[in-house]
């Protein structure tokens, strides 16, 4: 499977559309993630706009978060719907009705369906808190810290259909230290997740990349849409 967004004008399989860099941001929780997004869009770090903030969970703290910015939030209760799927329409409608290039997950504790990751092929990031592909799924802090591992870390990558096992973008390395318990371990984890989530949206929103296989590669000629 080959893929690519070079970063020219229009749709391409597996990529971000072209000069707009609007950012759909899905959150379930305090949304500190989302607020490192906004502190790199602030300082310059990050050339991008967040479109919209949209929480499955009504009384998410990270709604004021965006409110007090000035950035619209929506609020898609999942319990309100019959099926994941009715609920992953409704979601990718609200996306596209902001007109977003880049979807990022920032806590968001769902699972996208098939039909929502195909809708936005190549357009869904996410941030992990281990070194993918270990210790994928929940609480990937505490699963590294019982396994004993000298070496943690965070992952941006690109969601796919399977869970945390997209490629990947970004990834910080976090030491483990004989003192650690999963709370301290947690905390310098998050402190990466903050620095390298920006970088990773940047990255993807600057196009000139593609994907080989399960491989994320910067530069060179485009593979072409497909996959």
């Amino acid at each position: 499977m080959t893929w690519s967004n070079a970063g020219g004008p229009g749709p391409r399989a597996g990529g971000v559309r072209g000069a707009s860099r609007r950012l759909g941001v899905l959150i379930s929780g305090r949304g500190s993630n989302l607020q490192a997004i906004i502190d790199a869009i602030a300082a310059g770090r990050l050339a991008a706009e967040i479109a919209v903030v949209i929480s499955n969970r009504p009384g998410a703290p990270g709604l004021e978060r965006a409110r007090r910015e000035g950035i619209e939030t929506a609020v898609l209760d999942h319990t309100a719907y019959g099926s994941r799927e009715a609920y992953d329409r409704e979601l990718a409608a609200a996306l596209r009705r902001h007109d977003v290039a880049l979807v990022c997950l920032a806590g968001f504790m769902r699972l996208l369906g098939p039909a929502f990751v195909s809708a936005f092929r190549g357009r869904i990031l996410n941030v992990h808190p281990s070194l993918l592909p270990a210790f994928p799924g929940l609480h990937g802090q505490d699963q590294a810290w019982r396994h004993g591992v000298k070496v943690a870390g965070a992952t941006v990558h690109i969601v796919t259909a399977e869970l945390d096992a997209g490629p990947i973008v970004r990834q910080a390395a976090v030491p483990v230290h004989d003192d650690d318990t999963p709370e301290t371990l947690s905390a310098r984890i998050l402190a990466e997740e903050h620095r390298i989530y920006p970088e990773a949206i940047g990255v993807v929103l600057d196009g000139g990349w593609r994907v080989e296989g399960r491989r994320f590669v910067r530069g060179g000629s485009s593979g072409g849409p497909g996959g």
